[in-house]
Formats: C-alpha cells, structure tokens, sequence
C-alpha cells in the first residue's frame, strides 16, 4: 500500500494542551495542527461535557518524522493499556534525555540500559499513562 501511514491517535480526556506542552519539552514535537471544538466548522454530533467548547476535538504533534494526533475525546475514562509507543534514536545521550523528561511524573518500568539487541533500551509510563519503550539499536 503506496503512501500508507500508521499514526497512533491518543485521547486524553481533556488533558490534551497538557499532553502538547509536555511532548513539547520531553520529546521536541512540534505542533501541526490543534483545533479546539468551538472551532470546529461543523458542530459535534456527539454530546460534550459542559465547558469542553475550549478542548481539544484533533490536534497533530509531529515527534522525529513521526505523526501523533490526539484529542482530548468526549468525557469518559481513557486508559492506555495493551500498547507501548516505541522511540527510535541516533544516539544515547538524546534517548537518555527523552527518557528522563518522559519519566518525570511517570513510573520508570525498566531504566534505560544497554541489551544484546539496543545500545540502550529502556520502558516507562509517562505522568498521562501512556507506555513508551525507547531505544538505540545496536549496530549490525
């Protein structure tokens, strides 16, 4: 499939502009697009939350050469269970920088360090709950 992408949509239950400040300065990603749903051209077919005119209803962060697009979603719990987003790096410095920033205010399940497969390899869960794995494969 020619030009086909796989991008992770992540809903975060009205943290989205915390979520963007944070991938910001943890990981550099920059903003593509952010959309709020009193801007929305069309108004919304599903009921939200009282004050949510202000949220996020689809926003793009660009992180390396990668696609995030997120929302805040409807209301409702959101829970990141059953997957992990996986970084790719250069270099070491830059993955122990990222995961140190990705860390704070999240649990560290396994520290960065060196693996038969990656330089560094390293997992966490970030202060919104999502899983990340970041590495820096070893050379072949």
């Amino acid at each position: 499939m020619p030009n086909t992408a796989l991008e992770p949509y992540l809903f975060f239950n009205g943290r989205s502009d915390e979520a963007i400040a944070f991938y910001r300065t943890a990981l550099k990603a920059e903003v593509v697009m952010r959309m709020t749903y009193k801007e929305s051209p069309e108004k919304s077919q599903m009921p939200l939350p009282p004050g949510w005119e202000e949220k996020v209803m689809h926003a793009n962060i660009k992180i390396g050469s990668a696609n995030m697009l997120l929302s805040d979603g409807c209301g409702g719990d959101q829970k990141f269970e059953g997957f992990s987003l996986a970084l790719t790096f250069n270099d070491d410095a830059e993955a122990k920088r990222a995961y140190d920033a990705l860390v704070d205010g999240g649990q560290a399940d396994m520290p960065l360090t060196k693996t038969f497969f990656a330089t560094s390899f390293g997992m966490l869960r970030d202060r919104f709950g999502v899983n990340w794995m970041l590495m820096v494969p070893a050379a072949r």
